[in-house]
């Protein structure tokens, strides 16, 4: 007898939820299943004749007696055509049989105006066949399968918790004693979907193959909880229910095919591989784009939503899913035409990916469904798509500020537009083209000569802030505040958060993308520089001189080749084995220069190794190289053959390194990249994209390894750690209006900018008249005031304050909508002063370089080790006014001090544990008495420097065994003569030359 805690129990409880409790299923006895035809023949025959009696009726009369039969086997037929993607084509297209057509599914349709597809709808027939056994050739039976008009379309493998077993036996019976070969209800594509169900947690394939079965995570969060019962119950209480399973078939799975290029070890080339995926949505992917419709059914056009969705989301999918939905989308039942005129998926790449609308015609293959203007086709095709009311628009923002006048006067239209990484295309001067080209409310008042001037400029404002005619949603992993501010949801308390969120956390811990930050290894680099003797001193700004000086030290050829020598030398000793042998590398540059000076340094030392392997290099336009007088490009570096590109030149064994500048830093995708060496400031959102091109997984590749030479750790951690979970900005940090003023406020003191001529350039500048000409005197005149009137410390801060103005409005136009319209004149006539200023050296100190040299450099591992994330989501702040005003004073000081400040850091690199020991070092040193009363003039500096120094190492060896670190930082050579002549010359100074120091 079943016990409530049994497997059994299970599966009744979720057959009495589907047929009793909210009457959607009906049951069906496994005696009705033919294993023969995968089918359930009785189900066929009865949802045909209950839809399509007139067809059943005709096709009788030349089959006579035979009609259900010819139903069954046709349809079995289809069911096992690839070429048609079995299932899936068969319950989304007609079958044919001798001339009739028979539908075998219908879909709830958008409105109401085909009541008989209303009616054909409710008669779809779902059944529920528990214990089934499905094949000839043994007696294995699979716990749930549910059926569509007979159609078996998901299995299902209970486990009960309390019976000690959960749905990693589920996963483990489905790969072990579900062999799909030779069974055709197995077979891929047949059934839709196949789940593992636990009580606690769900994971779900589409392809049974044996052991390499791949079951991926169905489930709410990283945890499932309700307080009702089961945690899984989402799954039978939602994801199965009638109107959702039938739109996850109309509008969700899909058959994907990705063409994949590797290296074919057998003919020694590149070579394409095609793979075809039967796509069944993710929770999280059918969640948001659900989610998002919802939203738009109950508030209609105009919203922003913004969908947080860490790498390895599948965010590709979750898109084309989201733009198919609002392509067709109603949102009341009883509208006659869809909410949205198009859909625009707007990416920031500029060869955009086919697949969006490879995988739309998977869901829909009316032809001219998608437009697809990529980079080869121009704004005028932009331009007819858009008129023309194409579904589905996919293009890049480049295009939109061309046409944006034109599309300007396009009436009564609506749009839905979807942002790809919203973080780098969602704000400055094309967004804001992109909102007013869409602009339904200005079209024919722009064009109005009757108006006057400050009316032209509202209507201005007007095209430019929050449209309600566009829609936004706006998908990225790593949010910028500037990007939740725009597209965040604001909740009851003021907060703004992302619409949806799946975290970096789930991301990781389902193993959908790899923790990068795991094995982090961090290098210092010590170095000593000298004044060189005969060049006098002089002053210089600290921090510039620092910086310069840092720069410098980094470009000299023996650093840029212990770096070299470290990174080949661990490439080889470690990345090159792992990944069956198959690892990659990158190194990441702090310029083009750099860049070129570190591939010249690989090729020396990878020749000299007699590797097998080399490196290629990346950058953008030519890089003059005053070392040996050359100019370098990508191409007479790399010397690839052929129109080859150079992510496929490094599937190739001949090239296993890739040095890069401010290229393939993000969007780059690589799964064979393993190990990255850093030699770059990163910070915030760059450190995590950069580390990020790691995180892809493949076969064999269970870690990544980062070197980083610049970056501080905690640093590194403190960034990843801000995007980990779901990140959020409270109100009182939200960008506050007001600020614009009080830069403008800022602006005005510098007594530059007269009101006459702002308001002389907007007569001009709104008028849209052919007289731009007339411009130019206006801006002149201010350039010539800016540099009579101003010094250069003056220029500085008044570029940075106009800057920071037009940042400003430009951003929290894109949020609200300006009704001050001097503000307007204000920003389009600083737009236009910025790029006439004229040129404001960076003030570096280059004379510098001259009076100094490198006299030693060394590189030093700090040490190895996992940077741990913990779960938390992370706080953001709004725009504040920056980049100008008040100069700070600078902190000047003598060019021996600073390289002296520069050798201590870099020398001794003390920590805080350290420093205590130091101090009490010198509380010894200072009670020695004999010590301190050989500090006299009747002594030699000679001799009471040698007796200091043998003083010295005999406290140093107190540290030996128990501070062994701090011993050899101090004991190591010219770190121990430069500590020692330090602190003698200060005691030397004090105590015998009477100095006060």
């Amino acid at each position: 007898m079943a016990t409530g805690t049994s497997e059994i129990h299970f599966e009744a409880h979720i057959e009495n939820y589907l047929v009793n409790e909210v009457k959607e299923y009906h049951v069906v006895s496994p005696s009705e299943y033919n294993k023969e035809l995968c089918v359930i023949p009785s189900e066929i025959i009865a949802f045909v004749k209950d839809t399509q009696l007139e067809k059943y009726e005709a096709l009788k009369e030349h089959e006579g007696e035979n009609v259900d039969k010819a139903i069954v086997n046709s349809v079995s037929k289809n069911l096992s055509n690839s070429i048609t993607n079995k299932t899936l084509g068969v319950l989304r297209n007609k079958t044919k049989i001798k001339g009739v057509y028979f539908d075998l599914l219908y879909f709830q349709p958008a409105n109401n105006k085909t009541p008989e597809h209303e009616a054909w709808y409710k008669k779809n027939r779902l059944a529920i066949v528990r214990q089934l056994q499905y094949s000839n050739r043994n007696t294995n039976e699979i716990d749930i399968v549910l059926f569509i008009n007979g159609i078996p379309v998901v299995t299902m493998e209970l486990k009960n918790a309390l019976t000690g077993q959960n749905h990693h036996n589920a996963i483990k019976q489905y790969m072990k004693d579900r062999n799909s070969k030779g069974e055709a209800f197995l077979e891929f594509k047949r059934c839709l979907v196949h789940f593992a169900v636990g009580t606690e947690k769900v994971f779900m394939t589409t392809q049974l193959k044996g052991d390499s079965t791949f079951f991926l995570p169905f489930n709410q969060d990283l945890e499932n909880s309700n307080v009702d019962g089961f945690a899984t119950s989402y799954l039978w209480e939602d994801i199965l229910r009638k109107d959702s399973l039938l739109d996850l078939i109309q509008n969700f799975i899909s058959v994907q095919t990705d063409k994949d290029t590797f290296y074919d070890e057998k003919i020694k080339a590149l070579k394409q591989k095609t793979s075809t995926k039967l796509l069944f949505p993710r929770f999280h992917q059918r969640r948001i784009v659900n989610r998002m419709i919802d939203a738009v059914k109950k508030e209609g056009v105009g919203g922003k939503y913004l969908g947080q969705h860490s790498a390895g989301s599948g965010k590709s999918n979750s898109i084309t899913w989201l733009a198919y939905r609002l392509s067709g989308f109603y949102q009341n039942y009883t509208d006659n035409k869809a909410l949205f005129d198009s859909t625009i998926i707007v990416t920031d790449r500029r060869v955009l990916d086919k697949q969006i609308q490879e995988n739309i015609r998977q869901l829909d293959d009316t032809p001219g469904v998608v437009a697809y203007i990529d980079e080869r086709k121009t704004s005028q095709d932009l331009k007819q798509a858009i008129i023309d009311g194409k579904r589905i628009i996919v293009t890049t923002l480049q295009k939109f500020p061309v046409i944006s006048d034109t599309i300007a006067k396009l009436p009564n239209k609506k749009y839905a537009v979807i942002i790809d990484e919203a973080h780098s295309s969602q704000s400055g001067d094309a967004a804001g083209h992109l909102r007013k080209s869409l602009s339904l409310e200005v079209a024919e008042e722009l064009e109005s000569k009757h108006k006057d001037l400050d009316e032209i400029i509202a209507d201005e404002i007007k095209s430019k802030g929050v449209q309600k005619n566009i829609s936004f949603f706006a998908f990225t992993a790593t949010p910028k505040p500037k990007t939740l501010e725009l597209f965040g949801t604001v909740q009851e308390n003021g907060k703004k958060e992302p619409f949806d969120i799946y975290s970096m956390e789930q991301a990781i811990k389902e193993g959908f993308i790899l923790d990068v930050l795991k094995n982090y290894t961090s290098f210092k680099r010590y170095y000593k520089i000298v004044k060189r003797s005969e060049i006098p001193d002089k002053e210089y700004e600290k921090k510039k001189t620092v910086q310069l000086l840092g720069s410098y030290v980094d470009l000299q050829d023996h650093a840029i080749e212990k770096k070299a020598r470290i990174m080949i030398e661990h490439f080889v000793a470690q990345t090159q084995n792992e990944i069956q042998g198959k690892a990659r590398g990158m190194l990441v540059t702090r310029s083009r220069l750099h860049a070129v000076r570190f591939k010249r340094k690989f090729d020396d030392i990878m020749r000299d190794m007699k590797l097998p392997y080399s490196a290629l290099v990346a950058f953008s336009g030519t890089v003059r190289d005053d070392e040996t007088g050359e100019d370098y490009t990508e191409v007479n570096m790399n010397s690839l053959q052929g129109k080859i590109s150079i992510p496929e030149a490094l599937k190739l064994p001949k090239f296993r390194l890739l040095i890069v500048a401010n290229k393939f830093q993000t969007g780059f995708d690589e799964p064979l990249l393993h190990t990255m060496f850093v030699d770059k400031k990163l910070g915030g959102t760059n450190t995590v994209q950069t580390l990020s091109r790691l995180n892809r997984t493949t076969i064999g590749k269970d870690s990544t390894m980062v070197l980083d030479f610049v970056n501080d750790p905690e640093m590194v951690q403190e960034d990843f750690q801000k995007f980990y979970g779901k990140n959020y900005m409270e109100e009182e940090h939200q960008t506050d209006p007001n600020a614009l003023y009080d830069v403008q406020n800022k602006i005005d003191a510098y007594n530059l900018l007269y009101e006459n001529e702002i308001d002389a350039f907007a007569k001009i500048f709104f008028r849209k008249g052919d007289n731009y000409e007339k411009l130019q005197p206006i801006l002149n005149e201010v350039c010539r005031r800016y540099l009579d009137e101003l010094d250069e410390d003056q220029q500085t801060a008044f570029k940075g304050d106009a800057k920071s103005f037009v940042k400003l409005y430009r951003f929290l136009s894109g949020i609200i909508t300006f009704t001050d319209v001097e503000l307007e004149k204000y920003y389009v006539f600083l737009t236009a002063l910025i790029k006439k200023l004229p040129y404001v050296k960076s003030g570096l100190p280059l004379d510098v370089l001259g009076e100094i040299e490198l006299h030693s450099y060394k590189i030093q591992h700090k040490y190895t080790t996992d940077l741990e994330l913990t779960s938390g989501d992370g706080e953001m702040e709004g725009m504040t006014p920056g980049g100008g005003g008040q100069k700070q004073e600078e902190e000047y000081d003598l060019l021996t001090h600073i390289i002296k400040i520069l050798n201590e850091t870099f020398g001794l690199d003390l920590t805080d544990d350290d420093r205590v020991d130091f101090e009490n070092m010198k509380n010894s040193i200072y009670s020695n008495e004999e010590l301190m009363s050989f500090f006299n003039t009747h002594n030699t500096k000679d001799n009471i420097q040698e007796k200091f120094n043998e003083e010295i190492d005999g406290e140093l060896l107190n540290f030996i065994n128990t501070k062994l670190e701090f011993y050899n930082k101090l004991s190591e050579d010219r770190a121990n003569t430069m500590f020692k002549r330090l602190w003698f010359n200060e005691l030397y100074d004090k105590r015998v030359r009477g100095i006060n120091l």
